[in-house]
């Protein structure tokens, strides 16, 4: 893995601090600098480690940087890559953390399309996070063991996908490589769904029975904490794949409700029993 002079983070959240975090803590860059919009937020990641410096100018941050990472809301990446692309060395390399791949990565080959010869661009989405938000809930631990998803084209350099692997696994995370539109089918029913099911699990629940709700509620709901603007564009960045995803969970449900209007014990227990073997298969797999 190689060592960073200086590594710019667009976006210092709860993403983008704990991969400062992590580069510092790993000893993987000389100098990190924060871009953001707020400087109280970058003040905040500055005071918890996350990073050097922090500048609300995109190009200024980005001017010295051999890495970029973005890690802003999906649909504003593609944007924030093509403008570090125009500020920060030909060499550079610029990844990004975004949940959606396939509307992201060809916005950003059509955006560099006239810049081959400039600095290299691989998507990348670290299957990690928490429904908290903010450079003071990052952690440097964050991608240990955790599932990174890099999502070249047909126009990315081989050694990029080299060096964008190279640098997550230094974080500590297992790397994978999958087509964009792979990932975003996939991920909209391993991700985006289970938030989906939190969400609406949430909004069901009457204000009045809250006082009744136990581990379960607060396990099945916990994600729905997460921010609404980000998830919104989320979901609208993978509205297919996701409608999609909410039709397998639909069909689902349906089984469970025929089984149980029909009092067919004998098929409401195959049902529970494959899902208890599902979990235990997952559990299997550790983080």
């Amino acid at each position: 893995m190689v060592e960073y002079d200086t590594v710019a983070i667009v976006g210092v959240g709860l993403i983008g601090g704990s991969i400062g975090l992590a580069l510092r803590e790993r000893k993987l860059a000389q100098k990190i600098i924060g871009i953001g919009r707020r400087q109280q937020s970058l003040d905040v990641a500055r005071e918890v480690g996350a990073i050097d410096h922090g500048v609300t100018n995109l190009a200024n941050g980005v001017s010295q940087a051999q890495l970029v990472i973005v890690t802003t809301p999906v649909d504003t990446i593609a944007e924030r890559v093509v403008q570090a692309s125009a500020a920060c060395p030909a060499g550079a390399l610029i990844t990004d953390a975004g949940s959606t791949k396939a509307a992201i990565v060809a916005a950003v080959d059509a955006g560099l399309a006239s810049r081959r010869s400039g600095p290299r661009f691989v998507g990348s989405h670290p299957l990690a996070g928490d429904h908290r938000t903010g450079p003071e809930h990052a952690r440097g631990d964050l991608f240990d063991g955790r599932v990174v998803v890099v999502t070249p084209t047909e126009h990315t350099r081989p050694a990029a996908i080299t060096e964008v692997s190279g640098f997550w696994q230094a974080l500590g995370a297992n790397v994978r490589t999958m087509k964009p539109a792979e990932h975003d089918a996939a991920l909209a029913i391993t991700s985006h769904l289970p938030h989906i099911a939190a969400v609406a699990l949430a909004a069901a629940t009457p204000t009045e029975l809250l006082p009744l709700t136990a581990g379960g509620w607060r396990d099945t709901t916990r994600v729905a904490a997460a921010d609404p603007e980000l998830w919104q564009a989320i979901f609208t960045a993978n509205r297919e794949h996701v409608l999609e995803a909410i039709d397998l969970l639909d069909q689902s449900l349906a089984s469970l409700r025929e089984s149980l209007e029909q009092g067919d014990n004998e098929t409401l227990r195959s049902i529970l029993e494959t899902a208890a073997k599902r979990k235990r298969e997952r559990d299997a797999l550790g983080d």
